[in-house]
């Protein structure tokens, strides 16, 4: 039969560096605790007192994919990257969290076309909570036209609505009643 180290069970020189520390707020002991985000260290006298702080510290530069060479960020001069979010994949500012620019990265810095409802905003291409693209007046909610297909600053041959959209490679005239199709 083998023997078991000891020396495995022991927890008196793996001790973590915040065991001693006293609560800033309070003076009270501090614990490691467990909530729906994860682990993190809190006061044992909660809720009297409701100090806490991450278990470990957030590294900015681990969401960064790729740097994107030659590119330049418009408020501050530093080069863009892409990088990874809770929502996907979008292009921001290497000097975060000095610059907080973001840009989406489905945006090709094309313009878009007037809405042809109020004829005062432009099209702009919105995400919804479940991850849909669509495109919508930036003067919402004064205009509230909504469009699912990309928008193409087209006029319709056939009934001249101010836009067509483009829907599996084709272009339609988004107009009910109008079956136009090119």
């Amino acid at each position: 039969m083998s023997k078991i180290d000891s020396s495995l069970f022991n927890t008196q020189e793996s001790t973590p560096d915040w065991d001693n520390d006293p609560c800033p707020l309070c003076g009270a002991a501090l614990e490691l605790r467990h909530g729906k985000h994860g682990a993190f260290i809190g006061c044992v006298s909660y809720p009297a007192c409701d100090y806490l702080r991450p278990l470990k510290v957030i590294e900015h530069d681990q969401d960064i994919e790729k740097v994107l060479e030659g590119s330049e960020c418009p408020r501050c001069g530093h080069q863009l990257a892409l990088k990874k979010g809770r929502f996907g994949l979008f292009i921001g500012c290497t000097h975060y969290p000095d610059c907080d620019h973001i840009a989406d990265i489905n945006d090709q810095g094309q313009a878009e076309p007037l809405c042809p409802v109020c004829n005062k905003g432009q099209l702009v291409a919105r995400t919804s909570r479940y991850g849909k693209r669509f495109y919508a007046c930036n003067h919402y909610p004064d205009c509230r036209f909504v469009l699912n297909d990309k928008p193409v600053d087209e006029r319709c041959p056939d009934c001249g609505f101010a836009i067509l959209i483009e829907r599996k490679g084709q272009l339609h005239c988004p107009k009910k009643g109008c079956g136009y199709q090119k």
